[in-house]
């Protein structure tokens, strides 16, 4: 046969849409076959469970119990891909099916009693379990997590902690069984991160005892209001509140929205915020208040308050003190934001690897099998590193959960200043990972199905909102900086936020670094503590030279945020690293220390090879970097036989992951798209 008549045929029996086997046409001596990595990879020398307990800590069970509750229904879009089940939101469906199908997954959850206890039951491990079941969910759809935290953690916590028992007992219970449905209006058109900056304001009626709520113009309209445009009945509303014609500050209010029929109350206007490059699962809204008068108990007033006859009272005189006071409970959206994206970079990551670990490409050698991904050096480098860096990360969110949830007083600063610190370096690393993953999984990481590149659309809100990320790195080093001149001014050594190594005499860094020191947890804390000293040194001798010259305070952290940045990062690269050896430090000596070692050393290396201060203020050599370069390969190939049990001890059922994750060749086989045809009829018309 010809070429010209080869060509007929086929182009005949197509436009007859005559489907012949693909042996009719093509014959080839082998074709690639699908083979579980679980056959050819060596089996774990470590205890895979003992390692996710590691990371998931007392919620396992919980964790475990709210994946089976989705995985049982089929509200969660259940559909079988290559011999599995997967679970994922239906990403084609409009908008308003998003939320719907949001609100109908909650119901399901709230009948089976996944919600109870969540906001009336008292005490660290109950708000644990709180954060456990919003950050489960999201590993599902991140609108679902986040329309869980809005309700709880802002709605709901605003209400427990800026609120008193009054407020404890008229809301709480409602909430936690969703007879109301809470959102929480605080950032504004012209305002986000500048909460002291919102426009709202609210005014005292002496004469009928009620709060009056106005929008004044119209870069005062809440914007972004998760739950506002569809289904929140109430709002907690942040506004400046005068009395007397003096302005107190930001105060806190519960506002009716919507009456009980979901019809917008009186005095109230609501716009929808609109179609979002993700989380359309959430009905985002902005509100406008047209005097809109609520009783005076209304004001939540744990913190001021004003009596009946119109007089502002609070405990606290000084104004700053005061704002700080108002803000410090609404830590949890950052403490849920930073575990979130962590659970969020697992699914990427193990997606990613198992994908690597079956699929072939190229062969060194002509007529040798090609090679698996995972095998490439280059391959290893992007994902390797990603995974250990993951672990570090987790074990710090999870230090950041429970120092939380055993807040005191006393520890309400480092709870602030280490939920700002993670809240940014465990979102920046999640997307930068979810890009990776991406692009080491080539085309089929553009696939819906398969998770890895919509997760980057779905997670990219959380750079910005409960602060931006560069925003948050300033605060850090601010605090640091107050913390050092207070503790000169006292003339006490320094104390708290992990600052105590600089009350010892400044490490030395070895001018020739080798391997075995590389890995050694002592130089790697010596490094890491050095680079921290320094750049809060130069921070501090900046601002007080600029001081001296007569800048403002507020001028000087404008011009100096570069150092600024540098700073807050070595801060938390200095606390992951505290972390990982704290967790490491009660495991005992065994298969398992040895992979938390080599995890750890993983992560302090690259952040030596990738974060240009080690050479800019020169605490690395170019010598030493490139040691440091080579030790990244050295350290990728002895965790490449570890890399499926690393991905399994994150612990996900597989119905969360990507179907190429598994058999991804009869996920793609042309009986699966007859078989799926049953389930989106719409498609036979396109094949």
């Amino acid at each position: 046969m010809d070429r010209v008549d080869f060509r007929t045929k086929v182009l005949t029996r197509h436009l007859k849409n005559h489907h012949n086997p693909a042996t009719d046409l093509l014959h080839i001596g082998q074709c690639v076959n699908y083979s579980p990595p679980e056959l050819s990879e060596p089996r774990p020398d470590f205890n895979t469970k003992a390692l996710r307990q590691l990371l998931d800590g007392e919620s396992v069970d919980e964790i475990d119990y709210i994946f089976n509750l989705m995985i049982q229904s089929d509200l969660f879009c259940p559909r079988e891909r290559g011999g599995k089940v997967f679970i994922s939101p239906d990403f084609n469906q409009s908008m308003e099916h998003q939320r719907e199908m949001t609100m109908r997954r909650i119901d399901y959850l709230r009948e089976r009693g996944a919600f109870d206890g969540w906001l009336t039951r008292k005490g660290p491990d109950a708000e644990l379990s709180g954060f456990t079941r919003a950050i489960t969910v999201g590993g599902f759809d991140h609108s679902l997590g986040i329309k869980l935290g809005v309700h709880f953690f802002l709605w709901g916590g605003a209400i427990q902690f800026m609120g008193t028992q009054r407020h404890h007992d008229k809301w709480l219970k409602p909430t936690e069984t969703y007879e109301v449905i809470g959102c929480f209006a605080m950032t504004e058109l012209g305002h986000g991160s500048n909460v002291r900056g919102i426009e709202t304001m609210t005014r005292y009626d002496a004469s009928t005892q009620e709060f009056i709520i106005t929008t004044p113009c119209e870069s005062a309209q809440k914007y972004w209001i998760g739950g506002a445009a569809n289904h929140a009945t109430h709002a907690v509303v942040f506004s400046q509140l005068k009395i007397n014609g003096v302005n107190q500050g930001v105060h806190a209010f519960i506002a009716q929205i919507r009456d009980a029929n979901g019809n917008i109350c009186p005095n109230v206007r609501i716009a929808d915020c609109g179609h979002k490059i993700g989380l359309n699962g959430v009905d985002n809204g902005r509100i406008w208040f047209d005097n809109l008068r609520i009783p005076r108990e209304n004001l939540l007033n744990s913190v001021a308050d004003v009596s009946p006859d119109g007089q502002y009272l609070s405990a606290i005189k000084n104004p700053d003190q005061r704002f700080a006071a108002f803000l410090a409970p609404l830590i949890s959206g950052r403490v849920t934001i930073a575990a979130g994206s962590m659970n969020i970079t697992k699914i990427g990551l193990a997606i990613a690897v198992r994908y690597s670990l079956s699929r072939r490409a190229f062969s060194i050698r002509p007529n040798e099998p090609e090679v698996l991904l995972i095998d490439y050096p280059s391959h290893q480098r992007r994902l390797l590193p990603l995974v250990a860096k993951t672990y570090a990360l987790s074990f710090a969110s999870e230090y950041l959960k429970n120092i939380y949830v055993k807040r005191a007083r006393e520890s309400i600063k480092t709870v602030h200043v280490v939920s700002s610190a993670l809240k940014a370096t465990l979102t920046w690393h999640g997307m930068r990972t979810l890009q990776e993953c991406r692009e080491a999984c080539g085309g089929q990481g553009l696939k819906t199905e398969n998770h890895v590149g919509h997760l980057k659309s779905e997670f990219d809100v959380q750079l910005t909102f409960e602060g931006d990320n560069n925003v948050l790195m300033q605060q850090i080093s601010k605090a640091l900086l107050k913390e050092i001149v207070a503790a000169k001014r006292r003339n006490k050594p320094v104390k708290g936020l992990g600052l105590e190594h600089l009350n010892k005499p400044e490490p030395i860094i070895p001018s020739h670094l080798t391997s075995s020191a590389l890995r050694t947890a002592q130089f790697q804390t010596d490094i890491f503590c050095l680079r921290e000293r320094d750049l809060l040194h130069r921070f501090e001798t900046e601002v007080s030279q600029r001081e001296a010259q007569g800048e403002t305070r507020e001028h000087i952290f404008t011009v100096t945020y570069q150092i600024a940045e540098d700073l807050g990062r070595a801060f938390s690269d200095r606390l992951v690293l505290q972390t990982f050896l704290d967790v490491e430090a009660t495991v005992p000596a065994g298969s398992l220390k040895n992979v938390l070692g080599l995890l750890r050393s993983m992560y302090t290396t690259i952040v030596m090879e990738e974060d240009a201060s080690f050479l800019r203020y020169g605490y690395l050599s170019t010598d030493n970097a490139a040691v440091v370069r080579k030790e990244v390969l050295k350290l990728c190939s002895e965790l490449r036989p570890h890399a499926l049990a690393l991905v399994t001890s994150f612990g996900f059922p597989d119905a969360l992951l990507g179907p190429i994750a598994f058999n991804w060749i009869d996920a793609n086989a042309w009986s699966s798209v007859k078989e799926n045809n049953a389930v989106f009829p719409f498609l036979t018309n396109m094949l």
